[in-house]
Protein backbone atom coordinates (compact mmCIF):
# COMPACT_ATOMS: atom_id res chain seq x y z
CA UNK A 1 0.00 0.00 0.00
CA UNK A 2 1.37 3.52 -0.93
CA UNK A 3 0.80 6.39 1.38
CA UNK A 4 -0.61 9.95 0.10
CA UNK A 5 -3.92 8.48 -1.06
CA UNK A 6 -5.80 10.60 0.93
CA UNK A 7 -3.72 13.23 -0.83
CA UNK A 8 -6.34 13.22 -3.46
CA UNK A 9 -9.21 14.52 -1.36
CA UNK A 10 -7.24 18.07 -0.39
CA UNK A 11 -6.68 18.53 -4.24
CA UNK A 12 -10.58 17.83 -4.85
CA UNK A 13 -11.62 20.24 -2.02
CA UNK A 14 -9.46 23.04 -3.56
CA UNK A 15 -10.72 22.38 -6.88
CA UNK A 16 -14.20 24.30 -6.22
CA UNK A 17 -13.71 25.26 -2.77
CA UNK A 18 -15.79 28.69 -2.06
CA UNK A 19 -16.81 29.74 -5.33
CA UNK A 20 -20.45 30.67 -4.57
CA UNK A 21 -22.13 29.22 -8.31
CA UNK A 22 -20.22 25.91 -7.88
CA UNK A 23 -20.73 24.99 -4.05
CA UNK A 24 -22.78 21.86 -4.80
CA UNK A 25 -21.10 20.21 -7.45
CA UNK A 26 -17.96 18.80 -6.51
CA UNK A 27 -16.31 16.10 -7.50
CA UNK A 28 -13.87 14.47 -5.41
CA UNK A 29 -12.77 11.21 -6.27
CA UNK A 30 -11.09 8.88 -2.87
CA UNK A 31 -11.79 11.78 -0.29
CA UNK A 32 -12.23 8.82 2.37
CA UNK A 33 -8.94 6.59 1.13
CA UNK A 34 -6.21 6.08 3.78
CA UNK A 35 -2.90 7.80 4.46
CA UNK A 36 -0.31 7.57 7.47
CA UNK A 37 -0.75 9.51 10.97
CA UNK A 38 0.99 12.51 10.89
CA UNK A 39 1.15 13.05 6.83
CA UNK A 40 1.01 16.82 5.76
CA UNK A 41 -0.18 17.90 2.62
CA UNK A 42 0.27 21.01 0.67
CA UNK A 43 -1.46 22.01 -2.62
CA UNK A 44 -2.41 24.81 -5.46
CA UNK A 45 -4.44 24.40 -7.97
CA UNK A 46 -5.05 26.74 -11.03
CA UNK A 47 -8.21 26.39 -13.33
CA UNK A 48 -10.66 27.77 -15.74
CA UNK A 49 -14.72 27.68 -15.49
CA UNK A 50 -16.73 28.80 -18.03
CA UNK A 51 -20.31 28.56 -18.78
CA UNK A 52 -24.23 29.50 -18.33
CA UNK A 53 -25.65 30.77 -14.70
CA UNK A 54 -29.41 30.13 -14.74
CA UNK A 55 -31.74 32.04 -12.49
CA UNK A 56 -35.01 31.14 -10.73
CA UNK A 57 -37.53 33.09 -13.44
CA UNK A 58 -38.54 35.47 -10.77
CA UNK A 59 -35.06 37.15 -10.83
CA UNK A 60 -34.83 39.65 -13.22
CA UNK A 61 -31.52 38.47 -14.57
CA UNK A 62 -31.43 36.03 -17.94
CA UNK A 63 -28.74 34.72 -20.31
CA UNK A 64 -25.87 35.21 -17.89
CA UNK A 65 -22.59 33.97 -18.78
CA UNK A 66 -19.62 33.47 -16.81
CA UNK A 67 -15.98 33.06 -17.60
CA UNK A 68 -13.78 32.45 -14.28
CA UNK A 69 -10.26 31.90 -13.49
CA UNK A 70 -9.55 30.69 -10.10
CA UNK A 71 -6.35 30.05 -7.60
CA UNK A 72 -6.47 27.96 -4.80
CA UNK A 73 -4.20 26.96 -1.85
CA UNK A 74 -4.65 24.78 0.66
CA UNK A 75 -3.25 22.65 4.06
CA UNK A 76 -3.99 18.79 5.03
CA UNK A 77 -2.96 16.96 8.00
CA UNK A 78 -3.72 13.33 9.34
CA UNK A 79 -3.61 12.38 12.48
CA UNK A 80 -5.56 9.88 14.77
CA UNK A 81 -8.79 10.01 16.97
CA UNK A 82 -9.43 7.13 19.44
CA UNK A 83 -6.96 4.96 16.34
CA UNK A 84 -8.88 6.24 13.91
CA UNK A 85 -7.46 8.08 10.98
CA UNK A 86 -9.25 12.00 10.72
CA UNK A 87 -8.36 14.69 8.19
CA UNK A 88 -8.55 17.90 8.35
CA UNK A 89 -8.21 20.27 5.12
CA UNK A 90 -8.23 24.33 4.67
CA UNK A 91 -8.51 25.64 1.51
CA UNK A 92 -8.79 29.49 0.11
CA UNK A 93 -9.50 30.17 -3.62
CA UNK A 94 -8.78 33.44 -5.59
CA UNK A 95 -11.57 33.94 -8.54
CA UNK A 96 -11.63 36.40 -11.17
CA UNK A 97 -13.34 36.60 -14.54
CA UNK A 98 -16.02 38.78 -16.61
CA UNK A 99 -19.97 38.03 -16.07
CA UNK A 100 -22.14 39.02 -18.70
CA UNK A 101 -26.22 39.09 -19.26
CA UNK A 102 -29.27 40.74 -19.28
CA UNK A 103 -30.70 42.87 -16.07
CA UNK A 104 -34.49 43.91 -17.02
CA UNK A 105 -33.85 43.07 -20.79
CA UNK A 106 -30.54 45.45 -21.17
CA UNK A 107 -27.57 44.04 -21.77
CA UNK A 108 -24.66 43.91 -18.97
CA UNK A 109 -21.12 43.16 -18.31
CA UNK A 110 -19.30 43.17 -15.28
CA UNK A 111 -15.78 42.00 -13.65
CA UNK A 112 -15.35 40.36 -10.55
CA UNK A 113 -12.29 39.67 -8.67
CA UNK A 114 -11.36 38.76 -5.55
CA UNK A 115 -11.63 35.79 -2.73
CA UNK A 116 -14.27 33.28 -2.76
CA UNK A 117 -15.68 32.02 0.53
CA UNK A 118 -13.02 29.51 2.15
CA UNK A 119 -13.34 25.77 3.11
CA UNK A 120 -12.78 23.46 6.51
CA UNK A 121 -13.67 20.31 5.79
CA UNK A 122 -12.96 17.61 8.77
CA UNK A 123 -13.17 13.66 8.08
CA UNK A 124 -13.21 10.60 10.22
CA UNK A 125 -12.77 6.23 8.82
CA UNK A 126 -15.17 4.81 11.40
CA UNK A 127 -14.56 1.82 9.52
CA UNK A 128 -11.84 -0.14 7.82
CA UNK A 129 -8.03 0.35 9.01
CA UNK A 130 -6.96 1.85 11.84
CA UNK A 131 -4.50 4.94 12.22
CA UNK A 132 -1.62 3.55 11.10
CA UNK A 133 2.46 4.96 11.21
CA UNK A 134 4.56 4.74 8.08
CA UNK A 135 6.03 1.90 8.55
CA UNK A 136 2.72 0.30 9.17
CA UNK A 137 1.07 1.87 6.44
CA UNK A 138 3.71 0.21 3.88
CA UNK A 139 2.49 -3.47 4.34
CA UNK A 140 -1.01 -2.82 5.24
CA UNK A 141 -3.83 -4.72 3.00
CA UNK A 142 -6.66 -2.51 1.03
CA UNK A 143 -9.70 -2.25 3.00
CA UNK A 144 -13.02 -1.29 2.53
CA UNK A 145 -13.91 2.39 4.76
CA UNK A 146 -16.75 3.94 5.53
CA UNK A 147 -16.43 7.65 7.15
CA UNK A 148 -18.05 10.83 7.90
CA UNK A 149 -16.88 14.16 7.20
CA UNK A 150 -18.09 17.59 8.32
CA UNK A 151 -17.52 20.71 5.73
CA UNK A 152 -18.00 24.24 6.66
CA UNK A 153 -18.16 26.96 4.35
CA UNK A 154 -16.98 30.54 5.69
CA UNK A 155 -18.00 33.59 4.39
CA UNK A 156 -14.52 35.20 3.59
CA UNK A 157 -15.58 35.71 -0.24
CA UNK A 158 -16.36 39.36 -1.81
CA UNK A 159 -19.49 40.12 -1.37
CA UNK A 160 -21.57 43.56 -2.22
CA UNK A 161 -25.20 43.83 -1.21
CA UNK A 162 -26.09 45.70 -4.05
CA UNK A 163 -25.04 43.34 -6.49
CA UNK A 164 -26.92 40.15 -7.40
CA UNK A 165 -23.61 38.66 -8.22
CA UNK A 166 -21.07 37.95 -5.78
CA UNK A 167 -18.03 35.51 -5.71
CA UNK A 168 -19.03 35.20 -1.52
CA UNK A 169 -22.04 33.83 -0.30
CA UNK A 170 -21.96 35.88 2.85
CA UNK A 171 -23.16 33.54 5.16
CA UNK A 172 -22.29 30.01 6.93
CA UNK A 173 -22.90 26.78 4.91
CA UNK A 174 -21.95 23.30 6.76
CA UNK A 175 -22.25 20.18 4.89
CA UNK A 176 -22.60 16.65 6.98
CA UNK A 177 -21.35 13.74 4.88
CA UNK A 178 -20.88 10.09 4.78
CA UNK A 179 -18.44 8.46 2.55
CA UNK A 180 -17.95 4.32 1.27
CA UNK A 181 -15.31 3.33 -0.66
CA UNK A 182 -14.52 -0.12 -1.97
CA UNK A 183 -11.07 -1.79 -3.28
CA UNK A 184 -11.67 -4.17 -6.05
CA UNK A 185 -8.15 -5.13 -6.97
CA UNK A 186 -6.97 -1.74 -8.66
CA UNK A 187 -10.19 -0.27 -8.62
CA UNK A 188 -11.69 2.20 -5.92
CA UNK A 189 -15.59 2.31 -5.68
CA UNK A 190 -16.57 5.33 -4.41
CA UNK A 191 -20.04 6.67 -3.09
CA UNK A 192 -20.67 9.75 -0.57
CA UNK A 193 -24.11 11.35 0.41
CA UNK A 194 -24.25 14.46 2.34
CA UNK A 195 -26.55 17.26 2.70
CA UNK A 196 -25.64 21.12 2.40
CA UNK A 197 -27.82 23.51 5.68
CA UNK A 198 -27.42 27.35 4.88
CA UNK A 199 -27.23 30.30 7.35
CA UNK A 200 -29.54 32.81 6.19
CA UNK A 201 -28.51 35.90 4.17
CA UNK A 202 -29.71 39.20 6.11
CA UNK A 203 -28.11 41.55 4.13
CA UNK A 204 -29.23 39.98 0.34
CA UNK A 205 -29.86 42.12 -2.54
CA UNK A 206 -30.45 45.12 -2.59
CA UNK A 207 -29.19 45.29 0.88
CA UNK A 208 -32.42 45.45 2.76
CA UNK A 209 -34.11 42.02 1.98
CA UNK A 210 -33.26 38.30 3.80
CA UNK A 211 -32.67 35.16 1.46
CA UNK A 212 -33.17 32.15 3.05
CA UNK A 213 -31.84 28.65 1.49
CA UNK A 214 -33.67 25.23 2.27
CA UNK A 215 -31.43 22.58 2.59
CA UNK A 216 -29.55 21.02 -0.62
CA UNK A 217 -29.22 17.02 -0.52
CA UNK A 218 -25.65 16.08 -2.58
CA UNK A 219 -24.57 12.51 -3.94
CA UNK A 220 -21.17 11.61 -5.49
CA UNK A 221 -20.14 8.53 -7.05
CA UNK A 222 -16.55 7.52 -8.17
CA UNK A 223 -14.77 4.57 -9.94
CA UNK A 224 -10.71 4.99 -10.54
CA UNK A 225 -7.94 2.57 -11.39
CA UNK A 226 -4.69 2.74 -9.78
CA UNK A 227 -1.99 2.08 -12.52
CA UNK A 228 1.71 0.42 -11.37
CA UNK A 229 3.27 3.96 -10.81
CA UNK A 230 0.77 5.17 -8.34
CA UNK A 231 -1.11 7.22 -11.15
CA UNK A 232 -4.59 6.71 -11.46
CA UNK A 233 -7.88 7.71 -13.33
CA UNK A 234 -11.10 8.20 -11.99
CA UNK A 235 -14.73 8.83 -13.65
CA UNK A 236 -16.44 11.19 -11.78
CA UNK A 237 -20.64 11.61 -11.29
CA UNK A 238 -22.74 14.07 -8.89
CA UNK A 239 -26.05 14.66 -8.38
CA UNK A 240 -27.60 17.10 -6.17
CA UNK A 241 -31.35 18.18 -5.38
CA UNK A 242 -33.83 20.80 -3.30
CA UNK A 243 -32.07 24.30 -2.29
CA UNK A 244 -35.54 26.10 -2.81
CA UNK A 245 -34.38 29.78 -1.28
CA UNK A 246 -36.65 32.46 -0.80
CA UNK A 247 -36.59 36.24 -0.26
CA UNK A 248 -38.24 37.68 2.81
CA UNK A 249 -42.08 36.66 2.26
CA UNK A 250 -41.94 36.12 -1.43
CA UNK A 251 -42.69 32.60 -3.22
CA UNK A 252 -40.02 30.13 -3.41
CA UNK A 253 -37.47 29.53 -6.27
CA UNK A 254 -37.67 26.66 -8.28
CA UNK A 255 -35.94 23.54 -7.30
CA UNK A 256 -32.60 22.07 -7.89
CA UNK A 257 -31.72 19.22 -9.79
CA UNK A 258 -28.66 19.10 -11.17
CA UNK A 259 -26.19 16.68 -12.47
CA UNK A 260 -22.78 16.49 -13.55
CA UNK A 261 -20.03 14.05 -14.90
CA UNK A 262 -16.34 14.72 -15.18
CA UNK A 263 -12.87 12.98 -15.29
CA UNK A 264 -9.65 13.19 -13.03
CA UNK A 265 -6.16 12.14 -13.58
CA UNK A 266 -3.32 12.20 -10.87
CA UNK A 267 -0.10 11.18 -11.51
CA UNK A 268 3.17 11.16 -9.24
CA UNK A 269 5.98 13.09 -10.56
CA UNK A 270 8.34 13.16 -7.24
CA UNK A 271 8.30 10.72 -4.06
CA UNK A 272 6.48 13.05 -2.66
CA UNK A 273 4.83 15.53 -5.48
CA UNK A 274 1.98 14.88 -7.81
CA UNK A 275 0.25 16.21 -10.24
CA UNK A 276 -3.78 16.17 -11.00
CA UNK A 277 -5.94 17.03 -13.42
CA UNK A 278 -9.53 16.98 -13.98
CA UNK A 279 -12.86 18.02 -16.26
CA UNK A 280 -16.17 18.14 -15.90
CA UNK A 281 -19.44 19.65 -17.50
CA UNK A 282 -22.87 19.89 -16.56
CA UNK A 283 -25.31 17.12 -17.77
CA UNK A 284 -28.37 18.42 -16.64
CA UNK A 285 -29.24 22.22 -14.62
CA UNK A 286 -32.82 23.20 -13.91
CA UNK A 287 -31.12 26.04 -11.86
CA UNK A 288 -28.19 27.19 -10.83
CA UNK A 289 -24.64 26.95 -12.51
CA UNK A 290 -24.08 25.20 -15.80
CA UNK A 291 -20.26 25.43 -16.05
CA UNK A 292 -17.89 23.02 -17.77
CA UNK A 293 -14.61 23.54 -15.66
CA UNK A 294 -10.43 22.57 -16.53
CA UNK A 295 -8.28 22.31 -13.31
CA UNK A 296 -4.74 21.20 -12.68
CA UNK A 297 -3.44 20.82 -9.03
CA UNK A 298 0.27 20.29 -7.94
CA UNK A 299 0.87 18.75 -4.51
CA UNK A 300 3.40 18.18 -1.90
CA UNK A 301 3.65 15.80 0.68
CA UNK A 302 5.72 15.50 3.65
CA UNK A 303 5.40 13.30 6.73
CA UNK A 304 6.12 14.21 10.37
CA UNK A 305 8.63 11.59 11.23
CA UNK A 306 11.79 13.27 9.53
CA UNK A 307 13.90 11.00 6.91
CA UNK A 308 10.74 8.97 6.27
CA UNK A 309 10.26 7.88 2.63
CA UNK A 310 6.89 7.40 1.19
Amino acid sequence: MKPGRTACAIVGLLALAGLAPTRAQDLEPRAYSSSPVGTNFFAAVAGKMRGDILFDPSVPVTDVHADLDLVTVGYGRTFAIASRQALVTVAVPYVWGPIEGRVFEEARRVRRSGLADARVRASVNLVGPKAMTLPEFRTAKHETIFGVSVTLQVPTGEYDETKLINLGTNRFAVRPEVGLSVPVGAWYLDAYAGIWLFEKNDTFFPGTSTRRQDPLTTGQVHASYTFPNRAWLALDGTWYGGGEATVDDGPPSMRQSNTRAGVTFSFPIHARQSIKLSASTGTSTRTGTDFDSFLAGWQLTWFDKEGAKP
